[in-house]
């Protein structure tokens, strides 16, 4: 890839692009705004929310869904979620304050809904951007794709024929779509625990297939969201689980679920025990990973076999990116490699939500949108400070990892751990001579034109 292409001061001519108004599309558009940076907004849908909105086509979102980190440690900066919500938010309540903050901050008069991404391209001599969407094209200075990473759903090959019904969880909804059928759940995602235990309640027979073992989490730990132990470090709180899980989860092969064979934080923990409420009073069965398909039968790798209606895959999502040329980034596993996950290695582009870590991403959104947008405020002003970060993509590569040794598959290629990635941001911000981002900072940045009233929009 070229590293001679310039940088392109966004201006009214050449604005910034955002893709997408879900959360990270939000904070994008806050960072751009309380700086004064042109912009312009583009979302397919007709409404801000992204996943979070059933209406919204292709989203992975079901009824039953809830926040898996607690309220108080979810959100956007200076705009914390309401006391009324529950300690995990539900799917509606996430929604109901995702769009308050858009109104508070006067973000939705600026975005143009119904109006799809179908390709962009940079020309490499000029730097410069043309956005297509299905009515026309635009020319901008940078694109930031906020179109997130549960959009484009994984289904294995399974050896066989099937008399049943496949589907993948981004087709789930309800769970009367349960109802009087045999039900097989394969994966075990916080999403295929959560579609688990909707079947184990209305299905007429549920099971739950899994290949790996994985450390449930209770929600509450002396009556507090567990997540409030994430200022601890790592050790510690692998050393309260070691003393703690025996006592409140228990040995999980009773159920008939594996022994997990990494360690906690290595892979994303199960903050659900309802699942082990179901398997232990035996409305799911737990079975191991699929062997084959027969008939109106699937056969499991230990030999067993059920009849089964239908076969729900909770198997997980690729990042793409369908508008943007796959060259444009580097890609492992399925997933786009970034500095920090958010700056691409062609000058211009950025990503702000193709991210897995272990806690909220809110919070993150908002912490990466603001060095972004101090990124594309030094290209206007300060263009030698602008170089100087860009020769930081292109030649170092951080350790997210904060020590853990993930797992190896797909998922876990560019997972992060939050704490390491939060040191990373406030080193970058200190190299950079940026003000680091912190609860409380945003309110000096914004400009009269966008001073709102967030904690009425969004009332506790």
């Amino acid at each position: 890839m070229s590293t001679n292409i310039p940088l392109v001061p966004p201006s009214e001519t050449h604005p910034v692009v955002i893709v997408g108004a879900g959360p990270s599309g939000l904070a994008a558009a806050r960072a751009l705004l309380t700086r004064g940076i042109p912009y312009v907004h583009l979302e397919r849908h007709v409404d801000v929310g992204g996943i979070w909105d059933l209406d919204n086509p292709g989203t992975p979102m079901y009824q039953s869904a809830h926040f898996i980190s607690s309220r108080d440690k979810s959100g956007f900066f200076d705009t914390p979620m309401p006391s009324r919500f529950g300690d995990y938010p539900s799917r509606a309540e996430i929604l109901e304050y995702t769009r308050g903050f858009a109104e508070a901050y006067g973000l939705r008069k600026r975005i143009r809904f119904g109006t799809a991404v179908t390709g962009i391209r940079q020309d490499e001599t000029t730097g410069v951007w043309t956005v297509s969407t299905d009515s026309s094209d635009l020319e901008a200075s940078a694109v930031i794709c906020c179109t997130g990473v549960t959009w484009d759903p994984k289904l294995p090959e399974v050896p066989g024929d099937f008399a049943g019904e496949i589907r993948h969880s981004v087709t789930y909804v309800a769970p009367e779509e349960f109802a009087g059928k045999r039900v097989l759940v394969v994966g075990l995602g916080n999403s295929g625990a959560d579609i688990a235990c909707d079947a184990a309640a209305n299905a007429s027979r549920a099971f739950i297939s899994t290949r790996r073992g994985y450390h449930f989490v209770p929600k509450h730990l002396f009556g507090k969201p567990a997540d409030t132990t994430e200022h601890l470090p790592i050790w510690l709180e692998r050393l309260l689980y070691r003393v703690f899980a025996p006592i409140v989860i228990g040995d999980v092969r009773r159920w008939g679920l594996p022994r997990p064979e990494h360690r906690l934080f290595e892979s994303h923990p199960l903050i659900n025990t309802q699942l082990l409420h179901y398997l232990q009073h035996g409305d799911i069965t737990a079975k191991p990973g699929i062997g084959r398909f027969e008939g109106g039968e699937v056969v499991f790798t230990d030999g067993t076999r059920e009849a089964v209606d239908l076969v729900m895959f909770a198997t997980g999502y690729d990042m793409s990116i369908p508008y943007l040329p796959h060259e444009y980034l580097d890609w492992v596993g399925g997933r786009p490699k970034m500095y920090l996950n958010a700056f691409a290695p062609r000058p211009g582009l950025f990503g702000l939500s193709y991210i897995e870590v272990n806690s909220s991403a809110y919070t993150l959104f908002d912490r990466i949108a603001h060095l972004v947008a101090e990124h594309l405020s030094d290209i206007r002003t300060d263009p030698a400070r602008a170089a100087r970060l860009r020769h930081i993509v292109a030649t170092e590569t951080p350790d997210l990892s904060g020590g853990i040794r993930f797992v190896g598959s797909d998922r876990h290629a560019t997972y992060v751990e939050v704490r390491a990635f939060r040191r990373e941001l406030r080193r970058l911000a200190s190299r950079m001579g940026w003000d680091d981002l912190e609860p409380g900072r945003f309110a000096t940045y914004i400009h009269a034109d966008a001073r709102a009233d967030a904690r009425t929009a969004v009332a506790p």
